[in-house]
């Protein structure tokens, strides 16, 4: 999944986050004391708006909510709309009862394209203005623009992004020991069973709880192993149901993910057995890579957020730093550069200029390159400077995003429809892991998937 499936950011508590901010028009060089120091002159476009306010609701928790209502505060100030951001671990699972009985937020930052269509089948969403489709013509790619589109009507724009399958590590740890960074999965394979050998520790720290959302970060392993293996068209019929779920190479990519995940020499580092796999948190997986008790631990760009849980920055994510990622590699080393990846879609509920306003920000190159500037996050948006995000691994995701030559696609079981990418494939990885065969654990999934 997704996040940006902040769904992977999620921590298990609400948090709500408000901004409500000076209602006066504000113009060109600030003169209203409410303002301050703000310059409104990049925010003229949007308008002026007095004691309007627009709701929000999403999945993005914590620190990462904290940066999200920062993000949008001078935007707030000059045009007068007061924005009230409330975010939920259970955003998902709730927001399509909310839209049916009329209590949705006036925008849902959804971060899956299979919620969008659930929702916009629903008859729930209000379609993207004109200033939102200008600027997703701008600033994106037609694939990020059809993720955002149902049934040929275009309701949302991307917002943050994230790319998948990239795998944590220690300089310090592969200086000492002098592991290489491997360029093909043969050689992830060999490394790993290096360190298996030396048996100082298990090389893999996994993580797959993630209260009802259980299981995504093993999907993750699988899309990733998809696209490796059988490459991007295969990719795309198994996620539109194409070929089956329990496709030979479907059963493939599980067996060469079950390679690490099920085998009691490779996991869980610094955590216990296989099976604690299912109840470590993805957010505090990683971490006994800063104690010395794993090597490798596989998870998106936006997990730089968590090496340092209380929001200092003691850890650093640096090729010469504390911690540090490199992409899974590939089948062959000269194989193109492909990677999975996952985003978020601001909806709208509620058909209102304030709205449209809002939404029209978020998906500008001016609120992306505000909201990179500000840590923790990468964008696709194209206008977005590399250059201000905040670690060497997040600019080199960036440029990996805005290079023409990069195969992308999205987080797979986010494309699926929800029965399968955000119900029985993440509880089909809990009991595969659990000791469930790969072909009774594809069967069911396949079983699961709607008629129509």
């Amino acid at each position: 999944m997704r996040l940006t499936r902040h769904r992977r950011w999620a921590a298990p508590v609400a948090v709500a986050a408000a901004v409500g901010l000076a209602l006066t028009a504000c113009t060109g060089d600030i003169a209203s004391e409410d303002a301050g120091d703000v310059d409104c002159a990049d925010y003229e476009e949007y308008g002026t708006f007095d004691g309007a306010e627009v709701t929000i609701g999403g999945t993005i928790l914590d620190l990462e909510a904290d940066r999200l209502v920062e993000s949008w505060s001078d935007f707030a100030t000059c045009t007068g709309i007061s924005v009230d951001y409330q975010g939920s671990s259970e955003f998902e699972a709730q927001i399509a009862v909310l839209a049916e009985g009329g209590n949705a937020p006036d925008i849902g930052i959804v971060p899956q394209p299979g919620l969008l269509q659930r929702l916009a089948a629903g008859g729930w969403l209000i379609p993207a203005s004109e200033g939102v489709e200008a600027n997703v013509d701008e600033w994106w790619s037609e694939d990020w623009k059809n993720y955002g589109t149902y049934d040929g009507t275009f309701y949302a724009a991307p917002l943050m992004a994230s790319i998948k399958g990239y795998v944590w590590y220690s300089p310090a740890e592969f200086e000492d020991k002098g592991y290489e960074i491997p360029a093909t999965l043969d050689e992830l394979t060999e490394l790993s069973q290096t360190i298996a050998d030396e048996g100082e520790h298990k090389p893999w720290c996994v993580g797959l709880e993630s209260g009802e959302a259980t299981g995504w970060p093993g999907t993750d392993w699988v899309e990733d192993y998809m696209l490796r293996l059988h490459g991007p068209d295969v990719y795309d019929e198994w996620v539109t149901h194409g070929i089956p779920f329990n496709d030979p190479q479907v059963a493939e990519a599980f067996d060469a993910v079950g390679e690490y995940l099920k085998n009691d020499d490779m996991v869980n580092g610094g955590i216990g057995d296989v099976s604690t796999q299912i109840t470590e948190a993805f957010q505090t997986a990683g971490l006994p890579i800063l104690d010395g008790e794993c090597s490798l631990h596989h998870q998106a760009s936006f997990y730089e957020t968590f090496w340092n849980p209380e929001g200092g920055d003691e850890n650093t994510v640096a090729s010469d730093g504390t911690v540090f990622a490199f992409l899974l590699p590939p089948v062959n080393a000269d194989d193109p550069l492909s990677v999975t990846g996952g985003g978020e879609f601001p909806v709208a509920f509620r058909d209102a200029e304030e709205v449209e306003a809002v939404r029209t920000y978020l998906s500008s190159d001016l609120w992306a390159n505000n909201r990179v500037s500000l840590g923790g996050v990468i964008s696709a948006n194209k206008g977005v400077d590399p250059e201000n995000a905040s670690s060497e691994l997040l600019v080199q995701s960036i440029e990996i995003l805005q290079d023409p030559e990069t195969t992308f696609r999205f987080d797979g079981s986010d494309l699926m429809p929800g029965a399968v990418g955000a119900d029985s494939f993440w509880k089909g990885i809990v009991a595969w892991v659990s000791g469930d065969s790969t072909e009774s654990v594809l069967d069911t999934i396949e079983a699961s998937w709607p008629s129509s």
